[in-house]
């Protein structure tokens, strides 16, 4: 399940049942009159995806009482908002493909795919209202930092150091959701509160970790390992760690200097080029500087659970920050 490793198996047997639980609830609140609108408001949620944030509900929940059924609710607010900002994304990104199916910008046009978020948006808003108030405050505020990070990476850097910069929009645009799915799983379990923190920054920290181990399978992995053509982001230009790195260095090497050359003007589209560029990132101090920092989340993640008890749900948590040190290994 999403890369966590249970060596419990009760505890695995619960998170499936809960997910099975959830995949029936996303589907309810997505149908609605229209078989359009339905179909539309589905095409994302049909397609696969590991439901990540609903699984950390699962686990973060068995710190506390796992039984009611606002977790299941919780979970799928959670995931109905997630998925609304993939349509988003996939407008802003004029992307043609998501989970190996026609995006839906490009089935139906950006208009549509705009308004299908946006109604996703609004049935997570409504679940969330049957939660409480400080449910509908905390998904109010992770909202607002989703969309306060894609403004973010949409602007640039301007007069911020880059990477700063980058870890900032990160932070907003993964690590916020993901914090809400562990928060909700203490709430809604009746952890304490001081419980509930930990967990919520556990999540947030392992969010950054595993979205910057993305930057480095661009970079470093072959495409069976990473499901996509190796320097994807480098020929887009899309600023990730490695790069960003590398143009911050001051090494005075021959590949360093060349490096700075090739990707000081943004995205690398000659083949000759990019193969270039692609081959000194792999050899160079930024990437394994890069895997450092991804190393130093995914560390500081698993201190975040040290405060909690050790429980084959802690377990399962430190897990995860296993797997993705190793993806980046």
């Amino acid at each position: 399940m999403a890369g966590v490793q249970f060596v419990d198996p009760a505890l695995e047997e619960s998170v499936a049942r809960f997910l099975a639980a959830v995949e029936v609830r996303l589907r309810e609140t997505s149908e609605t009159a229209d078989p359009f609108v339905t179909e539309a408001a589905q095409h994302l949620m049909m397609a696969g995806g590991k439901r990540f944030r609903p699984m950390l509900v699962a686990v973060t929940s068995h710190f506390g009482d796992p039984s009611p059924s606002t977790l299941v609710d919780a979970a799928t607010l959670l995931e109905l908002t997630h998925l609304a900002t993939l349509y988003h994304d996939d407008v802003m990104d004029e992307a043609e493909v998501r989970r190996g199916a026609a995006s839906a910008n490009s089935r139906w046009g950006n208009s549509l795919a705009i308004l299908v978020g946006d109604y996703l948006f609004a049935r997570a808003a409504e679940i969330a209202a049957g939660l409480g108030p400080d449910a509908v405050r905390i998904q109010a505020q992770t909202f607002a930092r989703l969309v306060r990070g894609q403004i973010a990476e949409t602007v640039g850097a301007r007069d911020a150091d880059p990477v700063h910069h980058h870890l900032k929009v990160l932070a907003d645009k993964t690590g916020s959701l993901i914090s809400t799915c562990a928060r909700f799983g203490g709430m809604f379990s009746g952890c304490r509160p001081e419980m509930t923190e930990a967990l919520a920054n556990y999540a947030e920290t392992l969010g950054m970790a595993f979205q910057l181990s993305d930057d480095l399978l661009d970079i470093a992995s072959d495409s069976a390992d990473s499901g996509k053509t190796p320097g994807t982001d480098l020929r887009e230009g899309v600023p990730t760690l490695p790069v960003l790195y590398a143009l911050s260095g001051h090494d005075a090497d021959s590949a360093s200097v060349r490096l700075r050359e090739l990707l000081a003007h943004g995205p690398v589209t000659d083949d000759a080029l990019h193969a270039e560029a692609l081959e000194l990132l792999r050899e160079s101090s930024a990437l394994k500087r890069a895997r450092e920092t991804v190393r130093g989340y995914a560390d500081a993640a698993r201190q975040q659970l040290l405060t909690l008890p050790a429980c084959s749900a802690r377990t399962a948590l430190e897990s995860l920050c296993d797997v993705i040190a190793d993806r980046t290994s």
